[in-house]
């Protein structure tokens, strides 16, 4: 299948330097797939549904950054989205499920727990429930899945996709394994890591500035399970080692640049 990797949503705090929302469209003999949404018409229309963070994360106002209208600009519609997979269900990466009203949402059912129907205390500061508010098509994933590769499991939860479960992040997090054919498996880490150079032996241009130290300390502090998204920057290095394999972040903006600029 041909996957693009989309920009759909740009912070700058003032901590960390821009923070983008890496998001994969997949063209598959079935339509398109999503890989998370970024941010959507509804969240620049209405701010608040973004919740506070957005204060904190300082929010470009570029509507036309969100999925739904650059599909547009590539002559696609939003009806032929029929499904998006998501990492998990923070605001910045749902945003954009209400653009999408046909279309399935698939997740795990733990993320589903934790956001829908059995958050805890610490769930119901975290998620923005107006983001799913028009009542999207849920299709739930329970379980680690099945064999996958590299020792992991997943769910395929349509052909070439797998939800590989990465909690962590968040009580629910997982990865999404796209099989883009000759260019070989794209993993969109989602949340499961924050700087690629806690995956990768490499810091682009010579910079792992102080930006992403302070970006490494914010993942941290907003993270569910200090120890499993240690364990999780392991196995994405195991991943991101594997030939032919990729893995991306939602929102490291360098390999975004380079995958991007090279897809």
């Amino acid at each position: 299948m041909r996957v693009h990797h989309l920009s759909c949503g740009t912070f700058t705090p003032p901590l960390t330097g821009t923070i983008v929302c890496h998001v994969l469209l997949c063209e598959t003999d079935d339509g398109l797939v999503l890989v998370d949404t970024g941010l959507g018409l509804g969240d620049y229309a209405d701010p608040r549904r973004m919740g506070p963070a957005r204060h904190l994360l300082k929010v470009a106002s570029t509507p036309a950054a969100s999925a739904v209208l650059q599909l547009q600009a590539m002559s696609f519609d939003a009806t032929d989205v029929g499904h998006i997979v998501v990492t998990h269900l923070d605001f910045d990466h749902i945003g954009g499920l209400s653009d999408f009203p046909a279309a399935t949402v698939h997740t795990t059912a733990d993320e589903h727990a934790a956001a829908v129907t059995a958050p805890d205390a610490l769930d119901r500061r975290r998620y923005r429930p107006a983001q799913w508010a028009h009542g999207p098509a849920w299709q739930l994933h329970g379980g680690r899945g099945d064999t996958w590769m590299a020792g992991l499991t997943g769910h395929e939860v349509l052909p070439g996709i797998t939800l590989v479960p990465m909690p962590g992040h968040s009580r629910g997090h997982a990865a999404v394994a796209v099989d883009a054919g000759e260019r070989g498996l794209v993993v969109h880490a989602g949340d499961a890591v924050f700087d690629a150079a806690s995956y990768a032996d490499t810091t682009p241009s010579g910079q792992l500035l102080q930006p992403m130290r302070k970006l490494r300390a914010f993942e941290q502090a907003v993270g569910r399970d200090r120890a499993a998204i240690a364990r999780n920057h392991h196995t994405l290095r195991q991943l991101n080692a594997t030939d032919g394999v990729t893995v991306v972040p939602a929102h490291d903006p360098r390999i975004f640049e380079d995958v991007a600029g090279s897809a």
